[in-house]
């Protein structure tokens, strides 16, 4: 059933791109060929998404309206842009922000059709130089297409993302290095995605699932689309790229950036300024990435400013230390059992999950040459990846381990075994956490559907290997049945870690059942104090 376009359609989207976008990162990374061959197309739209979702979580605690919740998502997105693609995507959010914030809540499909417009036209605008065949063309196409749909908000947005994908097949007959590679814009690809997140943040339907199947397209197949133009300038003759990416947030008067944008085009090509009311974002590939900078310093004050070589194979460095494991752990008990085993623990809350930052943060702050990367939360999988993608253009190199689970990860550091060759270290531990199954007590926050049936607010829960397969009143009970459930499979160690409020008893009670019921098989406690009353693991 269609939901309304307001601050919980909102925080859906960004929600749903996210998961999309990690799912296709390293797909779109792969057929990005413009404007530079840098493979990162994916992984930067994905850290620009997280950023502005991160933002609208953040102001979800103040149960933000729509005009808050757009504002706080287009900031996000300024803030945390990365990359040529990244950057225009965030005017893209921003142009649609300025549209609804300013709309009734929950906003109607004209209010739609007119963010969809001022979105395309103020990417457009930000980009120097814009270009056909690319994202630019593929939100004009989705703007064209909105007005010529239907009367309700769904049938505007489905309507939107058919037009932007028929835009997207047709991009390779617009620009010859796509042609020639045999694939689709990577940039356009992406904003498909995003496209298609809000559809079904809004109509109920799951996104669309053929991401793979768009991105390689003969020119042949996606020449037949109606060609809509997104600038009027036309492509530049191919050149070298020049030299170094430089991007920067900046403090400035609005009226001081028409100078700016002047001088930096001057410097160098693929520029972008994003961004307004005292706050810019800029993008720009130069040979001369000091005078990038200090034209920022003449219009205002730039930080975050970030300088990275382009096209330019970089040899890895050789190892500056041991190699290193990095454990994502939910609660301080863990954290020092996992450092006491030689683990970098980044311990955090279940409300305020790590972004790719903060984890790219935690490997290249071990200082080592080879790191492996336990998330031990199938939920930090996507942010995990992209983590591993920022580490390596650093030179590092990084294995991530899909642990699920802390017990997962606790299994796949006990056969950590730093003097075995790399590849040997990750099979090894990958396998000992495969081989680990995982549960977990929780209590309902509210009423829900469940894989077991229906809950009620204050249920004990018990989840195994992630579904929920025991519903109780009692948590002790409910831990009895999900450890009898785990070991009828088989056994020979049980791991058994008490949260910070798991009643006083509930561990010798567990250790009493399996020694009178499963003969040979182990049991260890550990006092892990996270939030969940109990995590248990079965190898």
């Amino acid at each position: 059933m269609p939901q309304p376009l307001d601050a919980a359609a909102v925080r859906r989207w960004c929600r749903i791109a996210l998961d999309v976008l990690g799912s296709a990162r390293e797909d779109i990374d792969a057929i990005n060929v413009y404007p530079v061959a840098d493979g990162d197309t994916g992984t930067n739209l994905y850290l620009t998404v997280e950023s502005a979702a991160q933002a609208v979580e953040a102001a979800d605690t103040a149960r933000p309206t729509l005009a808050q919740a757009v504002r706080a998502m287009a900031h996000g997105a300024l803030i945390g842009a990365r990359g040529n693609s990244g950057t225009i995507l965030a005017q893209l959010l921003r142009g649609m922000a300025e549209v609804l914030a300013a709309e009734p809540e929950p906003a109607g499909p004209e209010a739609l059709r007119r963010a969809l417009r001022r979105a395309a036209r103020s990417a457009h605008d930000a980009v120097a130089h814009p270009v056909d065949g690319t994202m630019l063309t593929v939100a004009t196409a989705a703007a064209d297409a909105a007005e010529r749909a239907g009367d309700r908000v769904d049938e505007v947005l489905a309507g939107a993302c058919a037009g932007a994908r028929a835009a997207l097949a047709a991009t390779p007959g617009q620009l010859p290095v796509l042609a020639e590679a045999g694939v689709v814009d990577a940039g356009g690809s992406g904003l498909v995605a995003v496209l298609d997140a809000l559809d079904a943040a809004v109509s109920g339907r799951a996104p669309d699932a053929s991401i793979r199947d768009r991105l390689a397209r003969s020119p042949a197949e996606g020449g037949a689309g109606e060609r809509h133009p997104a600038a009027v300038c036309p492509a530049p003759a191919a050149t070298e790229p020049r030299g170094f990416e430089v991007i920067y947030l900046l403090d400035a008067d609005d009226d001081a950036v028409a100078a700016l944008r002047r001088r930096l085009d001057a410097l160098g090509d693929s520029l972008v300024v994003v961004g307004g009311e005292g706050l810019w974002h800029i993008h720009i590939h130069t040979a001369q990435p000091g005078a990038a900078v200090e034209a920022g310093i003449e219009a205002g004050r730039p930080h975050r400013i970030g300088i990275s070589a382009l096209a330019t194979a970089v040899a890895p460095r050789p190892p500056r230390g041991p190699r290193a494991v990095v454990a994502v752990l939910p609660g301080d008990g863990l954290a020092g059992l996992c450092a006491d085993a030689g683990a970098t623990a980044l311990t955090v809350r279940a409300d305020e999950p790590p972004g790719a930052g903060e984890l790219a943060g935690a490997i290249l702050g071990t200082g080592a040459g080879e790191v492996v990367l336990l998330p031990n939360d199938h939920a930090l999988w996507h942010a995990a990846a992209a983590a591993a993608e920022r580490a390596r253009s650093d030179g590092t190199r990084v294995a991530v381990v899909p642990t699920r689970s802390p017990m997962q990860g606790i299994a796949a550091l006990a056969v950590h075994a730093p003097e075995r060759r790399f590849d040997e270290d990750v099979v090894a531990m990958t396998a000992a956490a495969g081989a680990t199954r995982f549960g977990e007590l929780a209590v309902a926050e509210r009423q829900s559907w469940t894989t077991a049936g229906i809950c009620q607010a204050g249920d004990v829960l018990g989840l195994i290997d992630g579904d929920v397969a025991v519903i109780g009143e009692d948590l002790g009970d409910v831990a009895g049945q999900v450890l009898e459930r785990m070991l009828a499979a088989g056994g020979e160690l049980v791991t058994l870690v008490l949260g910070a409020e798991a009643p006083h008893g509930l561990a010798a009670a567990l250790e009493d059942r399996v020694r009178g019921a499963h003969y040979g098989v182990d049991t260890v406690v550990y006092e892990g104090r996270q939030g969940a009353p109990l995590l248990i693991g079965v190898e």
